[in-house]
Order: structure tokens, then sequence, then C-alpha cells
């Protein structure tokens, strides 16, 4: 199983395109991360959901609409969204794009077997076996009808061999697996199964478990088979939502490492929803992204971009670029919630981490909704009896701590302090 050293950065389609993304917008998002992002340690660029679906519009599915697939009941890209998948070529020609831009390439996929495999009884690849032979026909995705479950069985394995054979046959480096990371107990047999395909496959790749919110009594299984999982059922451009990420973050930081890392869910940044108007954009204010931004990286979250990349404008570059936060994303080990209390009508949350090569990280937040003052002393964290040079890392202004940290933030903003002995 693959296992990264840090956790995975990328960009995936489904907040700006939902389930109508063309191989267009994700060329040119490639060639954008490519140009501008690359260089940071952004690398993955992942298609989602419904990829087969020729008739796909927005973020609403058409159910039981008619799907792209081989013989093999294989779910296959659809030629009128993604031209250069024509002729059973699948993502193979998209793949080696990504590829030739120096990235990563990555699918999203359904738990299960495709019903209309199903209804079809399409020969599972390699075996005597049928898709009836593999489908659990009483389970199915309450909020998309495309799949059944598959069986615990010899057809259900096969299954999910043919098309990880198919992903490696592709290139694909990143597969983000839906309806299964909230499902356990009662899907536990098929993860297994999903990961036993993968390890398999002959070829190395990512495997990213969704919807959440987890299990925290899961963890442990999360950590064997999978790389990344959510924590959140999805995540939106809502302060409720990120002022919730707070308490998910506090229970789930401690399982980050060694290769597996809990999940936030996307950054819902930049153009967004573009598949209803292109004018949407984000409703966090600059301070939500900041305060974004700074937890998803001290926690060790995947970072997954989810606005249309070319519109980016300066701030939200500055945003994904900053090498300070960056470095603490990649080097964040034991991070932390230290404290959280109420101070002055303002709600102040605090987190702490060491970096990997020395130095330590205070994020403070303000959940409040008013600017406050915020003030802690260093022994509170157990950095007292030394002396240090902090820089704040969103502004770059550095000075002397010896006793407390004192700072203004704004409501709903964040700041981050990279402290260094002197």
């Amino acid at each position: 199983m693959l296992r990264p050293q840090t956790p995975p950065m990328g960009w995936n389609s489904w907040d700006c395109y939902g389930a109508a993304v063309t191989e267009k917008e994700v060329r040119q998002n490639a060639g954008f991360m490519a140009a501008n992002l690359s260089r940071y340690g952004w690398e993955y660029v992942v298609v989602d959901i419904q990829w087969y679906e020729p008739g796909a519009t927005s973020h609403a599915y058409r159910p039981f609409a008619d799907l792209c697939m081989d013989e093999y009941g294989r779910l296959l890209p659809a030629p009128n969204r993604f031209p250069s998948a024509a002729g059973n070529k699948g993502f193979a020609p998209l793949a080696e794009y990504v590829h030739s831009l120096g990235l990563k390439f990555g699918i999203h996929i359904m738990r299960g077997i495709p019903r209309q495999a199903v209804h079809g009884n399409c020969p599972v690849l390699g075996t005597d076996k049928t898709a009836r032979d593999a489908a659990r026909f009483n389970s199915i995705c309450v909020w998309n009808p495309d799949m059944y479950g598959a069986k615990a069985n010899e057809a259900g394995q096969a299954y999910y061999d043919s098309i990880f054979q198919m992903y490696a046959q592709w290139g694909v480096d990143f597969i983000k697996c839906d309806d299964i990371c909230r499902e356990l107990p009662h899907e536990e047999e098929e993860l297994l199964m999903i990961a036993r395909a993968l390890e398999n496959c002959g070829r190395e790749m990512i495997l990213s478990l969704s919807p959440g919110p987890a299990l925290l009594e899961k963890a442990e299984l999360y950590k064997q088979v999978a790389n990344m999982w959510r924590i959140t059922d999805d995540f939106w451009d809502d302060w409720k939502l990120l002022y919730a990420m707070f308490e998910r973050a506090e229970k789930w930081s401690m399982h980050a490492g060694d290769g597996h890392y809990p999940d936030a869910d996307m950054l819902p940044i930049g153009p967004i929803r573009q598949d209803y108007d292109k004018n949407n954009r984000t409703a966090f204010t600059e301070n939500e992204q900041v305060t974004m931004m700074t937890l998803w990286s001290i926690m060790r979250s995947p970072l997954i971009i989810g606005g249309e990349m070319t519109g980016f404008d300066e701030f939200t570059m500055k945003l994904i670029t900053n090498e300070g936060v960056l470095r603490m994303h990649r080097n964040s080990r034991n991070a932390r919630q230290a404290f959280r209390r109420h101070s002055d009508g303002s709600e102040f949350i605090v987190w702490t981490a060491d970096d990997c090569e020395g130095g330590s990280y205070i994020a403070a937040f303000n959940a409040g909704e008013a600017d406050a003052h915020f003030m802690i002393l260093l022994e509170e964290l157990e950095l007292c009896g030394r002396a240090f040079r902090a820089t704040e890392l969103w502004s770059g202004e550095t000075e002397e701590l010896q006793e407390c940290v004192s700072t203004e933030i704004p409501r709903h903003g964040a700041k981050v302090f990279y402290l260094q002995k002197t």
C-alpha cells in the first residue's frame, strides 16, 4: 500500500462542476496547476463523480440514467464529455496528458457494481461468474442509485479486481471511493475487497474514502486500508460548517501520520458551483479562508482545492502558496487543541504542534463575532523558560517572544506562529 509521507495536495472537480465536469475543464485546471502550483507541492488532478454519465449537467444526479460501460460491466468515461476516451480508451489519454505535466491523475468511484451491469447480467472479466452473482440487491446508496453493493464472494472480488486492473492500465494514481467511509460496519467486507483489489492491481494509488463523518471506533481500520478518510459530510462555504470542524479536528488529529490522514474535505475557494452560474464564488470571507487553511494545515488534513483554478484572484493564490503554512502542513507533528475558551465576549481556540525539523507552531483562532485581542502565556503551552523568535506565517512578521503571545485577531480569523529557540 502506498504510504505518502505528506498529506496529498491537489484539485477535485466536485465543488465547481458537480457531476458535469468535462475533459476541457479538467485539462485547463491541470495546466494551471502545472504552471502555477506544482512547485508548491500541489500534484493531484481528480475527476469526481459520474464521469460515465453522458447527460450529467450539474451537482444533481439523474436516477437510472444510461451509463457508459464495457461488456464486462466496467464503467467508462462518457465520450461526449471526455472525447479522448472514444474507442474504449478510457481515461488513459487524459491520464497521459496529466502525467506529461508532471502531475498525477485521479478518479471518483462508487462502491459496488452498476445496476445496469446487473440488469444486463454482464460477465465478470476472467471468470465464469456474472454481475448478478456479484450484486447485493439490498445494498443501495441512499443518495445515488447507480450501483448495487458487491457481495463478499468470488464474483464480487473478481469484479473489483477487474476495475482496479483497468484503472492501473489507464494510469490512475488516486481513487476516491464513495458511499463507503461512514457505512461501516455493515459495508466493512466490501471495504476489505476494495483494499485487496488495490493491493493486487500492480500500480500504487492513493485510496480516499468518502463520505463522512468517519467513525472514530473504526480509526485503526481506516489507517490499515486507506490513505485518507472523510471526517465530515460534504463541506461547503458556510461558517457553521467550518466552526463545527474544530470539534471533528480535535477528535481526529491524533490519527494523522505514516501515510494516513483524516480528511476535512475539499477547500471551497475561488469560483465554485460553476455548473449553475459562472459568477458563483465562495461565500467564505478572506478571514474564514485563512482559518480554514490554517486548521487543515496544522492538523495535516489533505489539501484538495475545490474551485475553478483559472479564476483564482491574488488573495486565493497567496492563500494556497504560502510557503510557511505549506511547510507546517508537511512538517506538523503531534498537533492538538491546547484549549478552547471564552474571553471578553469572544471564543478563542488554540492549537499547537511540533515541527519535525525543529521548532513549534501556535495557531490561534477567533471563533467569535467581533475582532478581538488575544493573549496567552507561553507557560500555558509548556513553552516557559525559553526565548523564541516567532514568525507569524500569514503576514511574515517576526518578533521576539519570552512570556506570551499577544495579538489582534479579526472575527472568524486566525494567526499562526512558528517559534524557534533563540
